[in-house]
């Protein structure tokens, strides 16, 4: 079962940078990039790379971070 928690914080933000955790991000409430990883974030985007050629910037503002875990 998957647990699903809000990154919220820079704190937040900073721990999944650190253990190279999963995200998944929602945005006008639909899934926009699921299994990426954070590259680097400030305090206006959020970089997330899926793959070795796959990076996308997203908004803090209009974005909504999840980290996926697994239980």
């Amino acid at each position: 079962m998957a647990i699903n928690r809000k990154l919220i914080t820079d704190a937040d933000f900073e721990e999944a940078l650190q253990r190279e955790l999963r995200l998944r991000v929602f945005e006008n409430d639909y899934i926009v990039c699921a299994g990426g990883n954070i590259v680097r974030f400030d305090d206006t985007q959020v970089v997330i790379q899926t793959s070795v050629s796959d990076i996308t910037y997203f908004s803090r503002e209009q974005c909504e971070f999840f980290e996926m875990k697994r239980k």
